[in-house]
């Protein structure tokens, strides 16, 4: 009791009393002041938060869906540009006035136009082979060896050889046509495919035999008339024997029909041989 009564002790309890009350509030202070400032600052959200994931998760999405859009409209745009060029391919080959016959990769007729019909003589030659379409025709190879022109279009399907061959082709009805046949190889369904391009050359074949009989026939007549200028001039010499000087204009008449004849047989054999050759 006399410890707590000295003045000493009272006046060290309230200074400690005192301390402690200002260390406490001074802690409250600032801890209420700090409280303060975060609250009042705004800090940004630190990168890779759930709303940044969010945002930019759809932004990607987006995006992948700009560029599917805009890879179906280029596929419509090209299915459109191919499906167009096909039909103006297939109105060309239709009306093409040769005739063009498409074989597959498997030896099959797989395509032929109106004009390969009409010349070939068949309805429809598809899903027939070469052997069917043509049969026993024959076509003379560069060594003047005969091949059956089927084989030729199997070569020519197999090794991949481009080749034109002029034949008389007979039709189903025994019509005889005489054709250029050119062979053309090709890429079908990523495989070895052929083209037969089909020309009718019968006129012209028709055209080139008349021109030889007619060259013929002329020949044979100029030698004729060749003949019986010869048998006037032996007369005109007989009767120049006689002393008649007249015959000098006959003799010369002869001479130049002799000479008229010569050059007209020489021109035509030029023909013959150049027709003949063609």
């Amino acid at each position: 009791m006399r410890l707590l009564a000295n003045p000493l002790v009272i006046r060290m309890g309230i200074g400690m009393l005192v301390s402690m009350t200002v260390f406490v509030a001074g802690v409250l202070i600032i801890r209420a002041l700090r409280h303060e400032l975060v609250e009042n600052e705004a800090l940004p959200e630190p990168l890779g938060s759930p709303e940044d994931a969010t945002y930019a998760y759809s932004a990607i999405i987006q995006q992948l869906k700009q560029q599917k859009f805009e890879l179906q409209n280029e596929h419509a745009a090209q299915k459109k540009r191919t499906k167009t060029s096909e039909q103006i391919t297939a109105a060309v080959i239709a009306n093409f006035p040769c005739g063009i016959l498409f074989i597959g990769p498997n030896g099959l007729a797989k395509q032929a136009n109106a004009a390969a019909r009409q010349l070939l003589g068949f309805a429809s030659p598809l899903g027939m082979s070469p052997d069917a379409i043509f049969r026993g025709t024959e076509v003379i190879l560069e060594t003047g060896e005969p091949v059956r022109l089927a084989d030729e279009v199997a070569a020519s399907l197999r090794n991949r050889i481009r080749a034109s061959f002029h034949c008389s082709y007979e039709t189903a009805s025994g019509e005889q046509r005489n054709l250029l046949f050119t062979l053309i190889p090709l890429t079908m369904d990523e495989a070895s495919a052929l083209a037969c391009v089909i020309s009718d050359e019968t006129a012209a074949a028709q055209s080139r035999q008349e021109k030889v009989l007619q060259s013929e026939l002329a020949a044979e007549m100029a030698l004729q008339l060749r003949s019986s200028i010869s048998a006037i001039r032996d007369c005109a010499e007989q009767v120049r024997k006689t002393g008649d000087q007249s015959v000098g204009d006959i003799t010369a008449e002869t001479d130049r029909m002799e000479k008229v004849v010569s050059e007209f047989v020489a021109g035509h054999s030029s023909q013959k041989a150049a027709a003949a050759h063609a």
